[in-house]
């Protein structure tokens, strides 16, 4: 393998976000447009021509410069070489249901990983020209400006975000119960249909806190990284540290409500 990967970052992060704003002006092109349309596993869990041109434009660009890299994408799943120490996660429309209504909300979210470390991430929503990028140790940015969450200190001053799964009438992670209770405090609470962009407006100070269930790696892994290096809290519902691979439930927040998230979440 030669060096270690977390010695090259530099270069992860600029061969993600050159694969990420190409692929994103491949979906500004789709937007609005004619779409291929189909259903997959799930009500309402839709995938586009656009996700699978999109997905394999970036899988591509990043094989051409990583060739020995695994790839866990979320139309092709995993691929390469698998067991590899540099695995890319790849989401390359988060946001597809709001893409084939024409609603203006989605992005393109990669995060590159070694030995289930988020070593950068990137996120970028092509329609408003806004990229989001972090690496481990380097703090948070947007459009090159550095980012930090927000300092409120109290939940019942938050505004926060959240997102259902699409088996969101089996009500998994009592993930009703859940809205209801955040909803009783009187919260404003968001509901914008990408996760990935979700977690990086918790980074931008723009929302408080979010919390789902059943998200998938690739949702959430540059989002994570986004948040922790802007100085937020990423966990489990039960305070634990947040792994990818659980699969179960984030809760990601600026830090000083998280706690206080928590508690809710766990009652």
């Amino acid at each position: 393998m030669g060096a270690p990967v977390d010695t090259h970052l530099n270069e992860l992060l600029a061969a993600a976000v050159e694969a990420a704003v190409e692929a994103g002006a491949l979906l500004r092109t789709g937007f609005g447009s004619a779409l291929v349309v189909e259903r997959k596993e799930g009500r309402h869990n839709l995938v586009t021509d656009y996700d699978r041109r999109a997905e394999k434009l970036i899988v591509e660009r990043l094989r051409q410069r990583f060739p020995e890299s695994e790839f866990w994408a979320e139309e092709s799943g995993r691929s390469g070489t698998v067991g590899q120490q540099l695995c890319w996660l790849v989401d390359p429309l988060d946001g597809t249901v709001n893409f084939a209504h024409g609603i203006p909300i989605f992005c393109v979210s990669i995060a590159a990983l070694s030995d289930g470390d988020i070593l950068c991430g990137v996120i970028y929503q092509p329609l408003v020209g806004e990229l989001f990028t972090a690496a481990r140790g380097r703090g948070a940015w947007l459009n090159g400006e550095r980012i930090c969450v927000s300092r409120t200190a109290r939940l019942e001053d938050a505004i926060l975000v959240t997102g259902f799964p699409y088996n969101v009438a089996d009500n998994p992670g009592n993930c009703m119960e859940h809205f209801l209770r955040f909803l009783r405090l009187g919260l404003p609470i968001r509901r914008l249909g990408s996760a990935a962009l979700d977690l990086a407006y918790v980074a931008a100070g723009r929302f408080d806190g979010f919390w789902e269930v059943t998200l998938n790696p690739w949702d959430v892994a540059a989002g994570v990284l986004l948040v922790q290096e802007a100085g937020g809290q990423v966990s489990h519902y039960d305070g634990s540290t947040y792994r990818l691979e659980a699969r179960s439930s984030i809760v990601a927040s600026n830090g000083w409500i998280h706690e206080q998230m928590l508690i809710v979440l766990q009652h």
